[in-house]
């Protein structure tokens, strides 16, 4: 998986400087979300990889797929994907590209994992001193994982705050350990 990442990475920047420059970041997001949908199309997957199937054949139908969204700026990128043999890797180029977007809004996604349901006060108060803390606004997924026992689990890309009991015990057990 990092891999992929590392190879989607280049793209997703490129990309983001080049919506950022045109003021297309909007545009950009849709195009690569369906991309990244048509991507993981089994079928499609299968035409891209069949040998009899020229790049331009391949990127013709793409274009047909995405319509009106293909403009010159798309059909260049599909070309460059598909002659270095990256189409794998669009549902990756679009998440980073999601990621991206959302630092340069300041907008941090943030998923949330609970003991128990949420009610939209808890909820607001968290995500408002996550805010408060990390100065940049939240946006926040939330599930319900029993095993948690209580507490919450939030994760903000790299950083994970592990206020649950069950992390508490965990912790507890490695620290009598050593």
């Amino acid at each position: 998986m990092a891999e992929l990442i590392t190879v989607a990475r280049p793209y997703a920047e490129a990309v983001f400087r080049l919506a950022k420059e045109s003021n297309t970041l909007s545009q950009w997001s849709d195009t690569l979300a369906n991309l990244a949908l048509i991507a993981q199309n089994q079928e499609i997957l299968d035409v891209v990889a069949n040998p009899k199937c020229s790049a331009d054949q391949v990127q013709e139908l793409l274009v047909g797929l995405l319509g009106t969204e293909a403009n010159a700026e798309v059909k260049n990128f599909l070309a460059a994907v598909l002659e270095n043999r990256r189409f794998a890797t669009l549902p990756a180029v679009s998440t980073l590209f999601e990621e991206l977007k959302a630092a340069d809004e300041g907008v941090a996604q943030a998923h949330i994992e609970s003991a128990f349901a949420m009610t939209d006060a808890q909820l607001a108060e968290l995500t408002a001193t996550l805010t408060q803390q990390l100065k940049r606004k939240i946006s926040a997924d939330v599930s319900v994982n029993p095993e948690l026992i209580g507490g919450v689990k939030v994760t903000i890309g790299d950083l994970v705050i592990d206020a649950s009991v069950s992390g508490k015990l965990t912790a507890l057990a490695t620290s009598l350990k050593s």
